[in-house]
C-alpha cells in the first residue's frame, strides 16, 4: 500500500536506439514532485558496459534492478521499451504498466507480428532506419529528428541526436510470453510520427486506462510536465 508520504518508485525504460540519458528532464520534474525514480540503460546502450542483446535479455535486465529495488513500482516503457516492460511484468513483480507511445503486446506477439497485423502506416521513421550487416539498425540524421522529436526543443534534439546509437533488429522480432494482469496505462501521442496514433490507439484498448497528449513520439522531452503529473499521480 502506498501514500502520499512513501510513493512507489518509477522505473523507466528507453526505446530503440536510446538509453537512460532521454529520461534526465522527466527525472528532474519527478524529484520536483518528490517521487523517486530509476532510469535504466537496457545492455549495450548509453552507459552500459555490457553487450547489446535482444529483448528477453533486456527485460532480464530490468527484471534484475527492480528486484534490487525491492519495492513495488510503477514501470514505464517508451516505445521497444513497452514490449520490455510486457516481458518483465512475466518476470518479475510489478505494480503498475506505463506505455509511452510504446508497444503495448499480448502473449505471442512481437513488435513485427504487430505491426503486419493491421494497415501499414505511412510515418517518418519507416524511412530513418538503415540495417547493417551485424544484425544491428541505425537511423538516418537529420529525418530521424522529425520522426521522433518533432515537438521538442532545439537544444533537446541537438543533445539527444548525438546520443542514439545501434539497436539490435532481433528485438523488434521477438514475442512476449505472456499478457500482463496489472493494471496498465497507455498515453497516445497524437503527433507521432514513429507509432502511428491510430496503432496506439489500437493498443490503448488494451489498458486500463488511456491518457491523450498532443505531442510527439518523445513526450518525456516535449511534454514533461504532464507526463511527471501523470506519473507522480500513479506512484502515490
Amino acid at each position: 500500500m502506498t501514500d502520499r508520504a512513501h510513493p512507489r518508485p518509477i522505473v523507466l525504460v528507453h526505446g530503440a536506439w536510446h538509453g537512460a540519458w532521454c529520461f534526465a528532464a522527466l527525472q528532474d520534474a519527478l524529484d520536483r514532485r518528490g517521487i523517486p525514480s530509476y532510469a535504466v540503460d537496457l545492455p549495450g546502450h548509453g552507459a552500459s558496459t555490457l553487450p547489446l542483446g535482444d529483448m528477453h535479455g533486456d527485460a532480464r535486465h530490468v527484471a534484475d534492478v527492480v528486484a534490487r529495488i525491492g519495492r513495488p513500482v510503477v514501470l514505464v516503457g517508451h516505445s521497444y521499451g513497452g514490449a520490455v516492460i510486457t516481458q518483465t511484468a512475466a518476470l518479475q513483480p510489478v505494480d503498475h504498466l506505463v506505455y509511452l507511445a510504446a508497444f503495448a503486446l499480448e502473449a505471442g506477439e512481437s513488435i513485427a507480428s504487430f505491426n503486419a497485423s493491421g494497415p501499414r502506416y505511412e510515418v517518418r521513421i519507416n524511412h530513418t532506419v538503415t540495417r547493417h550487416d551485424d544484425g544491428t539498425s541505425t537511423l538516418i540524421l537529420p529525418d530521424a529528428i522529425e520522426a521522433l522529436y518533432g515537438d521538442c526543443a532545439p537544444v533537446v534534439v541537438e543533445a539527444a541526436v548525438e546520443r542514439l546509437d545501434r539497436q539490435p533488429l532481433v528485438t523488434f522480432a521477438q514475442a512476449v510470453d505472456a499478457t500482463p494482469t496489472v493494471p496498465r496505462t497507455y498515453v497516445t501521442c497524437t503527433r507521432d510520427q514513429a507509432i502511428h496514433p491510430d496503432q496506439q490507439r489500437v493498443m490503448a484498448r488494451r489498458c486500463d486506462t488511456e491518457v491523450v497528449l498532443e505531442t510527439d513520439h518523445s513526450p518525456f522531452a516535449s511534454a514533461t510536465e504532464q507526463v511527471a503529473d501523470l506519473l507522480a499521480s500513479l506512484a502515490r
